[in-house]
Formats: structure tokens, sequence, C-alpha cells
């Protein structure tokens, strides 16, 4: 299979995202339709917080604050649009973030992926997978070599430290008015990806 970098796969994310008539319906401005069966982007609203897409998780509110306190981040210091897909219609997005996982610490993470999301802001690839126990794992990969890159993971508010990172990682809290209760760690990524 030939590997396909996160460029590539952001580009085709936009290419996609131009080809996609946009829902006018009053009840849901924040959801993109696509040609693609059951295909749905959405468009993270932090200001009218949504638990679209990951209705599932046992603590979907915190985690829709979480996402949507990424949303804000990426708004206010970037003007970027945060964007989501169902993890299962972008593997390339979760299989990177995967592999650097592995590759860097032996790390398989155990729930489910439901969003995830790929973008590159002021010279960085970001992505990021959002998991149904309410974990977000984001990397950050500046594309300069000598440039900053590493794993983020945060914790929604209510959810157990998942037993693959308790043993490898310390948590820092943070207050969000949008999430609550924020807790994070990360990891300096010393590989190539």
């Amino acid at each position: 299979m030939p590997k396909v970098s996160l460029f590539d796969v952001e580009m085709q994310l936009k290419n996609a995202h131009l080809q996609t008539p946009v829902s006018t319906g009053a009840a849901e401005p924040n959801k993109l339709t696509r040609q693609k069966e059951h295909h749905v982007s959405y468009v993270v609203d932090f200001k009218d917080v949504s638990t679209v897409g990951l209705e599932s998780s046992p603590v979907a509110e915190a985690l829709a604050g979480l996402r949507a306190n990424e949303a804000r981040y990426f708004k206010n210091k970037y003007d970027h649009v945060f964007t989501v897909e169902p993890a299962d219609e972008v593997p390339d997005v979760v299989d990177w973030v995967h592999t650097i996982l592995k590759k860097e610490r032996d790390l398989v993470i155990e729930s489910k992926p439901l969003e995830a999301t790929a973008f590159e802001v002021d010279g960085i690839r970001m992505a990021y997978v959002f998991y149904e126990s309410g974990l977000s794992i984001n990397v950050m990969y500046t594309i300069d070599d000598a440039g900053k890159r590493a794993v983020g993971f945060k914790l929604s508010d209510g959810m157990e430290v998942p037993a693959e990172l308790s043993a490898q990682f310390k948590f820092a809290r943070q207050k969000s008015k949008l999430a609550g209760t924020i807790r994070g760690s990360y990891f300096v990524i010393k590989g190539t990806y």
C-alpha cells in the first residue's frame, strides 16, 4: 500500500469540502453532507456546543466541550475552522496517529475512535482523534525539521485515565469554560512520520 502523507489526506479533505453541497436547513447549519452515503462532516461550533458524532460516549457532553475548546483555540489563534469527520471515513488520519503512538511509545489505544481531523496551520500539520472513552489525542508535527513535534493527550471531565496511559504519563489539570476540567499530558516525537 503506498504511503500517504498527512498533507495528502488534508488536501483530499479540502477538495472533498469544495465539492460538497452545504445543507441550508436552519435546524443544522453546521453540518456538511457529502455525496458518499452516510458521510457527514461536522464544523465544530464552540458557541453552541453539540454532541453530534459523540453520542455513544459515556461522557459525550464533556467530550463535546473538549472538542469545542479545541475549535475555539484554532479559530482564535489561526482563524481555522475546525471540522471533524467520522473516524471510519478518514482511516489514514487515525492510522497516522496510531502509528506514531505505537512506534514512539508502544501504545495501543483501547477505545474506539469516533471522529478525526487533519489540517495544516502556520507550517504545522495537525491531526486529532476523539475517542468514545472521552480521550482526545492530537499530533502537532511541524513541517520544518527544526520545529516542534509532539503528541498531546486530553481527558474529558468525568473519565478515568485509560490504563494504557496511566503508567507512562502524569496529567496536569486546567480549567475550561467549555470543557470543565481538562487533564492533559504529552510526549515529544523523536522519529520522522
